[in-house]
């Protein structure tokens, strides 16, 4: 039964069909136990402020009180995140069978938090707990001992708590015959429909209400798994992951609150558009940054060659690395002698040369290798002592120290900085060819080499200089590692952004997000496979979502027509809205065009993007300005905001608008070698509305 506060009703099962008097006392327990709810939630958060308030009074020593005063601002900050927001979307109604389990004859309200009531009682169970689940998995073939689901319908008002307007139930144990008939034609419900269709402005909000159960099973995947996802627009990849980096969260608390959980994207434009959804779902302190910010040792103030960049990035300048930091061991051609005190230890050259080849054999981090060389000659060292008498600790640090044993060290395994090595690399031409023997020819040697050799320390640095710096950094030292990594816009990553990613996720696990189809980096790869190999998961399962719920069929046919130019295998995308406008206008002028579509498009609600190339943005900015009509760029505080922004296309990726204007497609294929790829995310970016202005002849797979 789906019913409003209007006393509408459209019968939709057995139960409570009649007049509109139960419906209308259904609707008034729902409220009251919705204000119940806040009231309770208002409680937990006066409390976990209380608590933060006197934490530091009950706190033992300086420690203690700083890190129970980190934990508790951490609760309390979550607790208020979106406090107007819909405290849940859903209530679960077991049955009286065995398939309900200890959950016989039970109710329970799912949103996005738990919520308790004075005695500890859950009034709202959290989406992430176990029982949550069957409110994503349940069906009818498959009812799990749900009897009804039931989703709640919200109203979101300035300024105030979301008003709830309805609810529609779903029974799940009635025959499916008997309901088919009033089963909405795309199997969603009416409810879960209008909240995908809501239009929006501002930042990208959570899926919590609406997953679906194929993205449920990759939310809920375990920690251990790695995930690679290949979604089509609108799909929900980026919700998936996202989500899932929030499950997990709860999930395994213990592990990830130590080692940490990490989500990269393309650009901070993007990590902007996701930054409220997390929060939403009750987790605030997750790192989110792009590759380039992974690896910002030093400020990027260089810009390499279109050559030299794509030499720098290919998975070959790990080897040359390799061999310029070990080239660096020697052989030991003499024997160690260290004095100590009236007697001198010695060990001779033959022992050392056999201990540093047994650690060479180890595979050892550079870093590591060397102080394990240390600690064998000095045990080695020590053995000698110990014919004399028992050496002590204090002798041990002594001989570790000692001048005779770092000058051996410094010249058999000598200490390296990361910024170091690259700068003598890129800026020798001898030490460069030696390494890239065989591995680099001499055009690509000669295109990422130094005109102008410089010190580490007067370097500039171009940021595929710092992905070599980070991977030298690596080979000396593992990095600190996250526990799980969320890639986002994956398909543009590099080999060597992907072994970058990969050092940092060696103990962990990775939730890999991208499109194929929409790979516009000089370097993006062409195949899951072998991306995942350079991750360092080459075992991950590669999941496919072809199901769109966000861009319209109207939009996705369209650019569908382009994936057979990608040189790509990926599945065309299949969308089950249907509600979709498309209009393909050629014009005269695309400036008073733009202006004309933006003014016709803020008739109707939503976020409206114009998208172009980065050189036409500027002239379109101006000419919205003189007209009257306010906009943005993405990269200013008010985007979030504003209703009109003037968005370049290479920027367009994970982005969302209801309302897309794409001008002068043709324009955006010429503008960059993988232009097709670029126009396939543009015209993906509307999840309502997409006109598209030209002057030039349209791209021949759009023509018809």
């Amino acid at each position: 039964m789906v019913a409003d506060l209007s006393g509408r009703k459209i019968d939709l099962s057995e139960r409570e069909v009649g007049t509109e008097q139960p419906l209308d006392a259904e609707l008034a327990r729902e409220q009251a136990y919705l204000a119940e709810s806040r009231a309770a939630l208002t409680r937990m958060i006066d409390t976990a402020r209380y608590r933060v308030a006197t934490g530091a009074a009950i706190a033992g020593d300086r420690y203690t009180a700083e890190t129970l005063g980190r934990m508790l601002r951490s609760q309390a900050k979550a607790l208020a995140e979106e406090p107007d927001s819909p405290l849940y979307f859903g209530r679960l109604d077991f049955g009286d069978t065995p398939a309900a389990g200890d959950h016989r004859g039970e109710r329970y309200y799912i949103g996005r938090r738990h919520i308790t009531d004075p005695a500890g009682l859950p009034r709202v169970l959290d989406w992430r707990a176990p029982v949550s689940r069957a409110f994503y998995r349940a069906s009818r073939g498959e009812p799990e001992g749900v009897a009804v689901r039931r989703r709640f319908g919200w109203h979101r008002v300035p300024d105030g708590p979301a008003q709830l307007t309805g609810f529609e139930d779903e029974p799940l144990t009635t025959s499916a015959a008997r309901l088919a008939a009033t089963e909405p034609a795309d199997g969603l419900s009416r409810l879960v429909t209008a909240e995908i269709e809501r239009p929006r402005i501002g930042p990208m909000r959570d899926i919590v209400a609406t997953i679906q159960p194929e993205q449920d099973t990759l939310v809920r995947a375990e920690l251990h798994e790695s995930v690679c996802v290949q979604g089509a627009p609108g799909t929900g990849k980026t919700a998936v992951g996202l989500h899932r980096a929030a499950y997990l969260l709860y999930t395994y608390p213990r592990q990830l609150k130590r080692t940490g959980v990490l989500i990269l994207g393309p650009n901070r434009a993007f990590l902007h558009y996701i930054s409220a959804v997390l929060p939403a779902l009750g987790e605030v302190d997750i790192a989110q940054h792009t590759v380039d910010e992974l690896v910002d040792r030093h400020p990027v103030q260089a810009v390499d060659t279109a050559e030299a960049a794509a030499v720098k990035h290919d998975v070959r300048m790990a080897e040359v690395l390799r061999r310029a930091l070990y080239s660096r061991i020697r052989a030991p051609e003499e024997a160690l002698v260290v004095p100590d005190g009236s007697y001198r230890w010695r060990v001779s050259a033959e022992a050392l040369r056999r201990i540093l080849h047994e650690i060479r054999q180890a595979d050892l981090p550079y870093g590591l290798g060397r102080e394990r060389l240390r600690t064998r000659i000095v045990g080695r060292l020590q053995r000698h002592a110990e014919t004399r008498e028992a050496p002590g600790p204090g002798w041990v640090r002594r001989m570790s120290r000692c001048r005779p044993v770092n000058e051996l060290l410094a010249g058999i395994w000598p200490a390296v900085r990361p910024e170091e090595l690259v700068a003598e690399l890129l800026g020798d031409p001898d030490l460069l060819a030696g390494a890239a023997d065989g591995v680099l020819d001499a055009r690509e040697r000669a295109a990422i080499r130094w005109t102008v050799p410089r010190t580490a320390k007067r370097a500039r640095w171009s940021a595929a200089d710092l992905l070599l710096v980070d991977e030298v950094a690596g080979l000396i030292e593992r990095p600190t590692g996250y526990g799980h990594i969320v890639v986002d816009e994956a398909q543009d990553l590099s080999p060597m952004q992907c072994r970058a990613v990969a050092r940092r996720s060696t103990n962990g696990s990775l939730t890999v997000l991208g499109d194929l189809a929409q790979a516009t980096s000089d370097w993006a790869t062409r195949s899951w496979d072998e991306q995942m190999a350079h991750l360092g998961k080459p075992d991950a399962s590669i999941v496919p979502l072809t199901v769109g719920f966000r861009v319209p069929a109207s939009v996705v046919e369209l650019s569908n027509r382009l994936l057979a130019t990608l040189a790509v295998d990926v599945p065309p995308t299949r969308s089950l809205r249907h509600d979709g406008e498309l209009r393909v206008d050629p014009v005269v002028d695309v400036d008073p065009a733009t202006v004309a579509a933006v003014t016709a498009a803020l008739r109707q609600p939503g976020s409206i993007a114009v998208i172009c190339t980065d050189r036409r943005a500027p002239a379109l900015t101006a000419a919205l300005h003189h007209a009257g009509i306010a906009s943005t760029t993405i990269d200013r505080p008010d985007a979030g905001t504003a209703r009109v922004t003037v968005l370049p296309a290479t920027l367009a990726k994970g982005l969302e608008y209801d309302h897309v204007i794409a001008v002068e497609p043709a324009e955006i294929v010429d503008a960059e070698p993988r232009g097709t790829h670029r126009l396939y995310v543009v015209l993906t970016r509307a999840v309502s509305r997409l006109d598209i202005l030209h002057t030039r002849p349209l791209p021949a797979a759009l023509v018809g």
